[in-house]
């Protein structure tokens, strides 16, 4: 056998190798993020993450020491950039925003839906809001949006990767709060959350497994996954007959919000919802409702100019709910994670 012959077997091999990593149902497929796999990288050997729950009780997160970007000093806050990471090929820009002369603030989390990228958390007007009272805001993307949809092919997007999307973006919730509650400068007693669209269903699985979310507040989440995927105007219609199909929909009926939803375990918990929204078709948001925690808030818009009578731009005037309801939690309560808490990420 000559060399080119080997050369050609031992490629073959390699590539077939390869795929199998990514077939449906297959173990690596639900272990592995299926992003990036810089194995140059080692410092996130033995990495393992199980892309079937948003609970990371079996997945292995390597977080490293965090990298400060900048420090602005605004009049009335601080803002900053930390990148994070704890798998292959996947910084995460966190933006951390902290109100002047208060001593650990309580946090608001922000979790724009895709594809919300990175320079709303720059905007002067909504800075000076969201900590306006005293609280910190801390924004970040989730999985394969803004600055974290790079490497992978063009065809491979937000839908088509749903399963890991969501399971990453859920498990990227807790490792940020383990993160903020190294630094010590933050209430983590008191922290709520903000999610939109895709992230609302992403907020809804991570305050399903992690009780550090007091509060939480969302907007026109997705679920009911076969049905999304078969009367949902966002789908492409193109795309669409690849994600009714039940091999898609069998791995990513582990991540259903509606299974999730009466599991949260926010303290207090706010369905909001626009009547006139086509990302979510209506029966879906009825389902939304009927299996919301008892106690919840629930809210339907149901015109663009009562949304925006209420709302105001961007939402700006909705952060009065979860502010007032972050206050009135007791002061000094403790919270308890299974969740990994790591030393290394303590910024220096």
């Amino acid at each position: 056998m000559s060399r080119n012959q080997l050369f050609a077997i031992l490629m073959k091999s390699l590539i077939l190798g390869v795929a199998l990593l990514f077939l449906p149902g297959s173990s690596a497929a639900q272990s592995e993020p299926p992003f990036v796999n810089d194995l140059k990288d080692t410092r996130f050997r033995g990495v393992s993450e199980d892309l079937t729950s948003p609970s990371l009780a079996q997945s292995h997160l390597l977080p490293v020491r965090p990298l400060i970007g900048f420090v602005d000093k605004e009049p009335k806050y601080t803002l900053e950039l930390i990148r994070v990471q704890w798998r292959w090929g996947d910084p995460i820009d966190v933006y951390v925003a902290k109100p002047k002369g208060v001593k650990k603030p309580p946090v608001i989390i922000h979790l724009f839906g895709f594809p919300t990228d990175t320079p709303v958390f720059r905007n002067p007007k909504f800075e000076d809001y969201w900590t306006k009272g005293g609280f910190a805001a801390v924004g970040f993307l989730t999985a394969l949006t803004g600055q974290r949809y790079h490497d992978i092919p063009t065809k491979k997007w937000f839908i088509s990767e749903l399963q890991p999307t969501m399971a990453i973006s859920a498990h990227d919730v807790q490792m940020v709060l383990d993160y903020l509650a190294s630094r010590g400068d933050l209430d983590m007693d008191r922290v709520g959350m903000v999610a939109q669209l895709s992230s609302g269903s992403v907020g809804i699985l991570a305050s399903a497994v992690d009780p550090r979310i007091k509060v939480l507040d969302t907007w026109d989440p997705w679920g009911d996954w076969p049905t999304w995927m078969k009367d949902s105007r966002f789908v492409p219609a193109a795309e669409r007959p690849d994600y009714v199909k039940p091999e898609f929909l069998s791995r990513v009926a582990t991540l259903e919000p509606l299974e999730w939803l009466p599991k949260i375990q926010a303290k207090k918990f706010r369905l909001q919802q626009r009547s006139f929204d086509t990302e979510t078709p209506e029966p879906i948001k009825e389902k939304l409702q009927a299996a919301a925690p008892l106690g919840s808030t629930i809210v339907m818009y149901k015109t663009p100019k009562e949304f925006l009578q209420v709302v105001g731009v961007g939402g700006i005037h909705s952060m009065d709910w979860i502010k007032a309801e972050l206050r009135a939690l007791p002061p000094g309560e403790e919270t308890t994670t299974a969740v990994q808490k790591s030393v290394a990420m303590a910024p220096k």
